[in-house]
């Protein structure tokens, strides 16, 4: 028996020879007169050294160690900050309480504090602005308007407010509240409306001046207790910094495996003609193995060639491994299948494995309903992503599976 190896995504020559060594042990193990090959494309087809980096903005940026204040520019800091209040609106408010309130704790018996007047004039706000309005105007332009009555009921009803507004008993601490009840209204209002906010960062900050102004205050007032814990923990807790400060190591270590997919995804054609000479010059093999980008591939090879009625000689057992085929057939995007079409006659049985913490891993079975040719097995290597999507080659159950397929075969 013939069996062939099509390697994935950013492998090249140190790696595939590491690899591939170890998945003909482990074939040979179970087949002892298979003759196993591999086709590696990486190379010839993959994107070249260096490829992708010149166009990464900031990428002679100096990095700090990513964690001290002063490595991280303002605009990045604002960044994280307005990370943090996307996820969770009320934490400004929740730290205001905590907090407490005026500098020397003492407040005095029986009088109302002056967050309780904040609170009032939140309450007067108005859940629908007319356009003529600014703050109208400014929250039908960033497509916010019809999140903004919900976000500024959720923001007067919570327990954040009424404990914070408890809090602020003297006059800057009232300010200091109104900022962080207009930064919640806004922030819940963004998240609330997601992708579908057309909203700067600018006209944002406006939004929160104009609630703010209405609420006493003045947004334009940096500073506060607030803003000096929420920065340092923002930085720690969100991600966008450290993506800023190594965006472009990150990019240069991942263009490999990205552009691969990229430039596949745009001139798939040459690598498929590499795979259909690969398996002729190889005599044919009867099981083809694709490990993620290879298995893309090879369902586009097979695939297209069977609808052309000219289907690919040898292969009777393809193997796809951590694989995104299912995936792009199911989004219309798989070059060798039009979209919503089944698997032509002529195509092999195909064995699907996926390990769900791989997040490049997709059943196919779903996609390809009630087609007997098609089958998933789930594995687990125990890892997380993304170190699960290149350990499958370690886990026996996985060459065990194969076996039972081509016995099936057989």
């Amino acid at each position: 028996m013939q069996v062939m190896f099509v390697h994935g995504t950013g492998v090249r020559r140190e790696r595939h020879e590491r690899v591939f060594g170890r998945i003909r042990t482990r074939l040979v193990e179970r087949f002892p007169q298979a003759s196993v090959s591999s086709c590696f494309w990486g190379e010839e087809f993959g994107v070249p050294p260096g490829a992708g980096h010149r166009s990464v903005p900031g990428r002679d940026r100096t990095r700090g160690t990513g964690d001290e204040p002063e490595a991280v520019s303002p605009r990045d800091r604002e960044a994280a900050e307005w990370a943090l209040l996307l996820t969770d609106p009320l934490c400004e408010l929740r730290l205001l309480a905590h907090l407490g309130g005026d500098a020397d704790g003492i407040g005095v018996p029986g009088a109302r504090p002056a967050g309780a007047a904040v609170l009032d004039l939140l309450a007067k706000l108005p859940e629908d602005p007319g356009p003529d309005d600014e703050l109208g105007g400014l929250l039908r332009a960033t497509d916010l308007h019809p999140h903004h009555a919900d976000a500024l009921r959720a923001t007067l009803g919570s327990e954040e407010a009424a404990l914070a507004a408890e809090s602020a008993e003297d006059h800057p601490a009232d300010r200091e509240l109104a900022v962080a009840l207009a930064r919640a209204v806004v922030a819940a209002a963004l998240a609330s409306a997601g992708t579908g906010a057309e909203c700067t960062g600018a006209e944002r900050d406006r939004l929160v001046e104009l609630i703010t102004a209405r609420l006493g205050g003045d947004a334009r007032v940096p500073g506060g207790r607030v803003a000096a814990v929420l920065g340092k923990l923002a930085l720690r807790v969100t991600t966008q910094p450290a993506l800023n400060l190594w965006r472009g190591p990150l990019t240069r270590g991942a263009t490999p495996f990205l552009g691969d997919i990229l430039r596949y995804q745009a001139r798939g054609a040459e690598l498929r003609e590499h795979l259909r000479r690969a398996i002729a010059d190889e005599g044919r093999p009867a099981v083809v193995i694709g490990h993620s980008l290879g298995g893309v591939a090879l369902v586009d090879l097979l695939a297209s060639s069977a609808a052309q009625g000219r289907p690919v000689e040898g292969p009777r057992l393809l193997v796809t491994v951590g694989s995104q085929a299912p995936y792009l057939h199911e989004l219309g995007a798989l070059a060798g299948l039009a979209p919503g079409e089944p698997l032509p006659d002529g195509f092999p049985r195909w064995l699907n494995v996926y390990d769900r913490q791989d997040l490049l891993s997709f059943r196919a079975e779903p996609v390809f309903a009630g087609d007997p040719r098609v089958a998933d097995h789930e594995v687990s290597s125990g890892q997380p992503f993304p170190p699960s999507h290149s350990a499958y080659w370690k886990i026996g159950d996985l060459y065990d599976r194969i076996a039972d397929a081509v016995s099936e075969i057989e």
